[in-house]
């Protein structure tokens, strides 16, 4: 539709169906043009509603769409908290039972496992561990912590019922490098530990993780190659951690160097030679054993 417009130079009006560039008449250029506006006519409407094109609406969109967002996010959250939980703790208790070299469970055959072969929870100096019994044997299983070369280490070190020697191990990581440390929770290495004593012939424990390769005594255990400081993490957590738990450990006696006493087939009716006691051999020493472990067990009860 034709628009009129006027020449504020020469005073002519003309119809075009935009403004145009120069005044057809005088040809003055468009600054000196103006639209004529019919009585009636008014300026031009605006639009009812929102302007969707402002930057008010914009910024209020992005706000509530944020608001709605998070509101969405924390509802999911709690609502899958409760099976986030169970998830976590079932996981802890499949690493306790691997510590215990039971492997290969999933989902409800883990929480049944676990029920079946941990017997109860026991405290030594306000640090948590577990009694177990495997097989009609009895395990001690001593949760352990760390610091390895990016973040934290943990894992679980289950020993015989004589404390004196390692059942099994379990080690994980919290973010150590793939394809080196972070082999830590690997089987080959953590079954490294089995059946390695605890303690040297002076009773302090000895239990550890060298240089990969260079492992000689008995209570040595081979690192990861071209992982050092994260071996040594796990040596300071192996250590450290059993020293924790020392006062319990040390209710067994430990290795013993001189005459050993002598017993019948079913580890009664000992006979001590001259100079070898008092109590320095298990069959000896088991009535007080036993009486220390009732005593640990009452006082975490």
């Amino acid at each position: 539709m034709a628009k009129k417009f006027k020449c504020n130079i020469c005073g002519q009006t003309f119809e075009a169906d935009s403004m145009p560039d120069k005044c057809p008449i005088c040809m003055a250029d468009s600054s000196h043009i103006e639209e004529v506006v019919e009585a009636g006519e008014g300026a031009p409407k605006k639009k009812k509603g929102l302007d969707t094109s402002s930057n008010v609406y914009t910024i209020v969109y992005a706000v509530v769409m944020v608001v709605i967002v998070a509101f969405l996010l924390a509802f999911v959250s709690s609502a899958l908290k409760p099976m986030q939980d169970a998830n976590v703790l079932r996981d802890t208790k499949n690493q306790i039972l691997t510590s215990l070299n039971i492997e290969g469970l999933k989902g409800e055959a883990v929480d049944q496992k676990y029920a079946e072969v941990i017997v109860d929870t026991l405290d030594c100096n306000g640090n948590e561990f577990y009694q177990a019994n495997v097989d009609g044997q009895t395990k001690w299983v001593l949760p352990v912590k760390g610091r390895g070369l990016w973040g934290g280490l943990w894992g679980y070190i289950s020993v015989d019922e004589d404390k004196l020697h390692v059942y099994g191990t379990y080690f994980s990581h919290e973010s150590e490098t793939a394809g080196l440390g972070a082999r830590i929770n690997e089987r080959w290495f953590q079954q490294q530990f089995n059946g390695k004593p605890i303690f040297d012939a002076e009773g302090n424990i000895a239990l550890t993780v060298v240089k990969a390769g260079a492992a000689a005594l008995e209570t040595e255990v081979d690192g990861v190659t071209g992982a050092t400081l994260t071996s040594k993490g796990v040596a300071g957590m192996v250590t450290e951690g059993l020293g924790i738990y020392k006062d319990f450990l040390a209710v067994m006696p430990l290795a013993f160097d001189g005459p050993i006493c002598s017993c019948d087939a079913e580890g009664q009716n000992c006979t001590c030679p001259d100079g070898a006691c008092p109590c320095v051999c298990n069959c000896c020493q088991q009535p007080a054993v036993e009486e220390a472990e009732a005593e640990i067990v009452e006082q975490a009860n």
